[in-house]
């Protein structure tokens, strides 16, 4: 957890606890360029303190939860239009060489434990992929896309949560959403069709992030006690799956 939030009336205050990845930044950053392009979409930032805290004002709707209605998936992909319309030169670039890094050293871990977990994280090793930190198409990249972070109204989609955010790619960004372990049951296939994406790339993102959460979750990862049992071997499958092609 890198916060703790405190609402009041129609504001809402987060406290960071951690900033390793520079958060308070970028989310002041992220928001401030959003919702004075788009002030619907987002939270508007109100002010900040080097405690630090960012207080900014509350957004209605409801967190989305499995399963999407057809609508809920198709709003969504509205939001994402509309947040990867707003150029992002402002913001601080994505570090995915970093990430390749993280996922790369953690998979190095799990080829030496055993079954299927093993498997997957030498699948991925020996086949890692292509070189993704080129941004081909640069982004307003969310970073966090838990379906958490989308609240739902009953008619649209808006979006929280921007401690991750800075400027990305759009293919690795659609790839962070269909491989999140929050979405992982959905058919993403009509939203993922609304974008022009490069289908090799857009595969090695969907594999880089599959490994991804198996670091996390897999066996002394710091997400493997919130999930069921079970859950890290699923999430092998699906990486050996994506490796296969």
């Amino acid at each position: 957890m890198t916060h703790t939030i405190s609402v009041s009336g129609s504001t809402l205050t987060k406290h960071y606890t951690s900033w390793s990845r520079n958060e308070p930044d970028r989310e002041w950053a992220a928001l401030t360029l959003l919702s004075e392009a788009v002030p619907d979409l987002v939270p508007h930032p109100l002010s900040r303190t080097s405690a630090p805290s960012l207080t900014m004002t509350t957004i209605p709707g409801h967190p989305l939860a499995t399963p999407l209605i057809s609508t809920q998936i198709t709003a969504l992909g509205d939001a994402l239009e509309t947040l990867w319309s707003i150029p992002p030169d402002s913001l601080q670039q994505i570090d995915l060489a970093a990430l390749v890094d993280r996922t790369r050293t953690g998979l190095i871990a799990l080829q030496d434990g055993e079954g299927v977990i093993a498997r997957a994280a030498s699948a991925w090793l020996d086949n890692e992929p292509p070189d993704l930190t080129a941004v081909a198409d640069p982004v307003v990249a969310h970073g966090d896309p838990n379906l958490t972070n989308y609240l739902w109204d009953g008619t649209r989609i808006r979006t929280v949560d921007f401690e991750d955010a800075g400027l990305g790619d759009r293919t690795v960004e659609l790839a962070n959403l269909v491989e999140h372990l929050s979405g992982r049951e959905i058919d993403w296939t009509p939203l993922v069709g609304r974008f022009s994406v490069d289908p090799p790339r857009f595969q090695a993102a969907r594999c880089l992030w599959a490994g991804f959460w198996l670091t996390l979750i897999g066996p002394g990862g710091p997400s493997a006690h919130r999930n069921p049992p079970g859950t890290a071997e699923a999430q092998a499958e699906r990486v050996l799956r994506l490796v296969a092609g």
